[in-house]
């Protein structure tokens, strides 16, 4: 586990990943990291353009198919 520090940047507060956490993530400067919400806590990962336009698509039609979805879930 690691312990990080928050820290001013302009106007901003941002966290400063030490190297063994960025390579961990298999992130480098400039990359992109999703945050997601668990039970636990937040979850960091790199992330994926690719997923993230499948997400767009699955939420858009989940919402379409809203009370078909809910009919086929009793």
């Amino acid at each position: 586990m690691s312990t990080l520090k928050l820290r001013a940047i302009g106007n901003s507060v941002g966290v400063v990943l030490p190297k063994e956490l960025l390579a961990d993530l298999g992130v480098a400067e400039g990359d992109t990291l999703s945050v997601v919400r668990t039970p636990d806590g937040l979850r960091l990962r790199k992330s994926d353009p690719a997923f993230e336009e499948q997400m767009s698509v699955a939420r858009q039609q989940m919402q379409r198919w809203h009370n078909v979805l809910r009919e086929l879930a009793k």
